[in-house]
């Protein structure tokens, strides 16, 4: 039997040769001395996996009594059962502090850009404040701003020929209003920042991120059926082309502004939804402002060619922040934990687990928008 002492300060401590054999080979605790220390995760997945016994001051002591310096920790349980899921994968989970060697710079994913030069005349239009809609006047001129640029929905969705009225939404009348495309005659910018505001008190940070894809080229329209705020298509795509018909979209993005908190439940189901619909997830955090360093909760070993890599026979590869479906978490501490992860050469895992105990695994990577001051992120659903 594996054999465990719990100090009176709560540190769970091995002694015993035999049981410091086992566990080495296991790559549990760390060496102090003559004696191997066991993380409080190490020490309660050995007591619940493999029937190890924990002793205080002679007696043995049960699961709950040996953690109970740490029951009103922040997210214990979430840290224990991201822990235990990945051990139970038969893959290597340590404490940040577990010393190894450095990997190389965790790579950034560059997007391709270009620049958003629109050929057209100024074009008059109506808003419409409760719908946060403009109409364009000009059919002609609507229709061209269309076809070329992708702005607007001229005629139906799908059906350009159902209609002869491009209808354009707040973030492009906004975007058309600043570069002098067109002319609202009821409606000033400040006048339509004024009718967003009031809807949503976001909208300039949304507005912040549509703008900054949409001048790089990239088209941008509502997320609305996927979920999210927007779904972008590449630099050159257009309504339809004669080949494939209508064209879809392969990314969508979801604002979160650094100072704005979600329940990690309504998060993930976002993620969740763009994933069944095959598209790529962006999470944009707008604003330059710094972001803190972040605790990450775990560094992770994974597999190379098949075969699980430990301490001995490779390095880490990836950063883990563990998290419960019913906690809220903000666009700072996202923002902190991806940036402390990287600094440490490793890619962010963010690990939740909820209340039946499952865990699922999503994994960022950082993208490059050039001359962008937003963070952006790729977010993606991961079986380890």
């Amino acid at each position: 039997m594996l054999k465990i002492e719990c100090s009176p300060g709560g540190r769970f401590i091995v002694e015993d040769q035999s049981t410091k054999d086992i566990l080495k080979k296991g790559f549990f605790g760390r060496q102090e001395k003559r004696k191997l220390v066991l993380s409080k995760e190490e020490a309660l997945y050995l007591m619940d996996l493999r029937n190890a016994e924990c002793t205080k001051a002679g007696k043995t002591v049960s699961f709950n009594d040996s953690i109970s310096k740490f029951w009103n920790n922040r997210k214990f349980i979430a840290r224990y059962l991201t822990y235990k899921d990945w051990r139970d994968r038969g893959l290597i989970i340590k404490e940040p502090d577990f010393k190894y060697a450095k990997r190389a710079k965790v790579k950034i994913k560059e997007y391709p850009g270009s620049k958003l030069n629109i050929k057209a005349k100024r074009i008059r239009g109506t808003f419409f404040k409760t719908d946060l809609m403009t109409i364009l006047e000009d059919n002609e001129k609507g229709k061209e701003l269309y076809d070329n640029y992708w702005i607007g929905q001229y005629g139906s969705y799908k059906a350009s020929e159902r209609g002869k009225l491009n209808k354009i939404d707040i973030f492009e009348a906004l975007l058309l209003t600043e570069n002098k495309t067109i002319n609202i005659k009821n409606a000033t910018r400040a006048k339509l920042i004024e009718n967003g505001n009031a809807g949503r008190k976001d909208f300039l940070k949304l507005y912040s991120v549509y703008k900054d894809w949409r001048e790089k080229g990239y088209v941008i329209k509502t997320g609305f059926k996927f979920g999210t705020h927007f779904r972008v298509y590449f630099p050159g795509a257009k309504p339809t082309n004669t080949t494939n018909g209508w064209t879809h979209s392969k990314h969508v993005i979801q604002v979160f502004p650094k100072d704005a908190k979600m329940l990690i439940s309504e998060w993930a189901r976002a993620i969740r939804v763009a994933h069944s619909v095959r598209k790529t997830f962006i999470l944009a955090i707008p604003g330059s402002a710094r972001s803190n360093n972040i605790n990450i909760d775990y560094i992770l070993y994974h597999r190379r060619g098949g075969e699980a890599e430990n301490p001995s026979n490779g390095a880490p590869r990836y950063a883990m922040l563990s998290l419960s479906e019913d906690e809220h978490i903000g666009g700072s501490e996202i923002s902190g934990a991806i940036k402390s992860a990287s600094r440490k050469g490793l890619e962010l895992i963010l690990a939740i687990a909820d209340r039946e105990t499952a865990v699922t695994y999503y994994k960022v990577r950082q993208i490059h928008l050039k001359g962008s001051k937003n963070d952006y992120y790729e977010i993606d659903w991961m079986q380890p």
